[in-house]
């Protein structure tokens, strides 16, 4: 029968992307495709655009996924996801990408525009997006670098000032305390929206999401007020941190570190050997986190009326 390409069926394929990325999960250190956590966060975030899903590309052979093109969050977006043994199709992937994938620039309002977001160790892409006129950008963003702690045993001890203490989403799971220092940890002004519960409630009904492993810092007055969620990968025993924030009015106190390593330690209970994260924010290089490899967007424009296939 051979390879075949077809377009992503969320109820009979998510799975199968899961165990895909898992199976092709190298190891310790620099990994070719996105980690499984990352996969089910973006199914389960609240921004993620779902009314484009189909447009994700599946190549099979002989019924085995051997890679996978997607968008996260929004067209315009695209991460390539392949079997080693299967690099041939690289070219085909990029393509795919093309037709399928792009999204309404806001720089340019006449344009259509792709990112492509590319390993700094997958040469080959690299050449790929380059003989096709894409630019790379972005080099200095923390978040387009990947890093990794190998996790401590015993563990150090964890410091908190005096009157706040940690705690997990097991103990109180309360979903407007969790909404409001998600909303302001990221930045947004004022209170959050009364719909953030949902946006919640969602989020936690990941598979994989564990309260237990979810940390908040509490502060004395019983405000949550830094977060940091974690994701537990039971069959290579990794970590994934996801999301993390502070409330403003509370950063430089050394919160943030502390709820994230929290939530690390509990995963290295749990038999975690390394814990990753996708950005080189201060507050990761506090906890001990190190540079492995970047990943980043090489970007090219199209005239408006290219279309999908």
């Amino acid at each position: 029968m051979g390879i075949v390409l077809r377009k992503y069926n969320r109820e009979k394929d998510y799975q199968r992307v899961n165990d895909f990325l898992n199976e092709t999960y190298i190891g310790e250190g620099k990994y070719l495709n996105w980690l499984q956590p990352r996969w089910e966060y973006m199914h389960f975030h609240p921004m993620q655009d779902e009314s484009n899903l189909n447009r994700i590309g599946i190549w099979e052979d002989t019924g085995k996924i051997v890679a996978v093109v997607n968008y996260e969050m929004r067209l315009g977006e695209a991460f390539f996801h392949v079997d080693p043994d299967y690099t041939h199709l690289k070219e085909e992937m990029f393509e795919y990408a093309e037709a399928n994938l792009l999204g309404q620039s806001g720089k340019y309002p006449d344009k259509k525009y792709l990112s492509a977001n590319i390993n700094d160790f997958d040469k080959e892409l690299e050449e790929i997006a380059e003989s096709k006129g894409y630019k790379k950008t972005e080099t200095d963003k923390p978040w387009c670098v990947v890093t990794w702690m190998p996790i401590p045993n015993p563990f150090p001890e964890i410091k908190l000032p005096e009157g706040f203490r940690l705690q997990s989403l097991a103990d109180d799971n309360d979903l407007h305390k969790v909404d409001r220092v998600l909303w302001r940890g990221f930045n947004h002004t004022g209170e959050p929206p009364a719909n953030g519960i949902e946006d919640r409630k969602l989020m936690q009904s990941a598979p994989n999401f564990r309260k237990d492993l979810n940390i908040v810092v509490v502060a004395p007055n019983g405000d949550f007020v830094s977060y940091a969620g974690i994701w537990f990968e039971e069959t290579h025993k990794y970590a994934y941190v996801e999301p993390v924030a502070t409330d403003p009015d509370y950063r430089r106190m050394g919160l943030g570190k502390a709820a994230v390593l929290e939530a690390v330690r509990r995963c290295g209970e749990l038999g975690a050997t390394v814990a990753y994260v996708e950005s080189t924010l201060p507050i990761y290089l506090s906890c001990g986190f190190k540079r492995i490899f970047g990943r980043y967007p090489w970007v090219k424009y199209f005239d408006k009326q290219q279309k999908h296939t």
